[in-house]
């Protein structure tokens, strides 16, 4: 149910993002989805890629300090409110949201979000319970392959 999410620091100034991007570039490694975040200093990069393990090991040899993180995958109705929905459900059980970011594929009408929970196996477990389709990785990532 979950997915690996890669992190690392990088310094805010020119160039340093596409260090680890050529780097995976010449690996042949596909990135799926990112994320990064600044401050004035530095920048959180954040990356699902299907072969997580190999990108890891290649960062780390690179001189980067790569963090895994257990992320969830889950369908919200493309609509407004939709995303509002899953919130509600979250807060009402006591989930904690980290932080979250869009996929870029979409599933049948659906939007997919990949969220970062303080307890990633209680927020699948209300999730579930709440009819809130939390997608596993294995399905996620073949149907990216089709």
């Amino acid at each position: 149910m979950k997915l690996k999410q890669l992190s690392l620091f990088l310094e805010n100034k020119p160039g340093a993002l596409s260090r680890p991007m050529r780097l995976l570039a010449k690996a042949r490694l596909n990135i799926l989805t990112l994320s990064i975040a600044d401050t004035n200093q530095f920048g959180i990069l954040r990356l699902i890629l299907r072969d997580w393990e190999k990108a890891k090991q290649l960062l780390e040899q690179d001189g980067f300090v790569v963090r895994v993180t257990d992320m969830v995958a889950v369908e919200v109705k493309d609509r407004p409110g939709g995303l509002a929905e899953i919130l509600d459900v979250l807060g009402k059980s006591g989930i904690n949201v980290e932080f979250m970011y869009a996929f870029t594929e979409k599933r049948e009408n659906q939007a997919v979000l990949i969220f970062r929970f303080d307890d990633p196996d209680a927020a699948i477990r209300v999730l579930q319970k709440n009819g809130i389709n939390v997608i596993d990785s294995g399905d996620l990532l073949k149907q990216l392959e089709d």
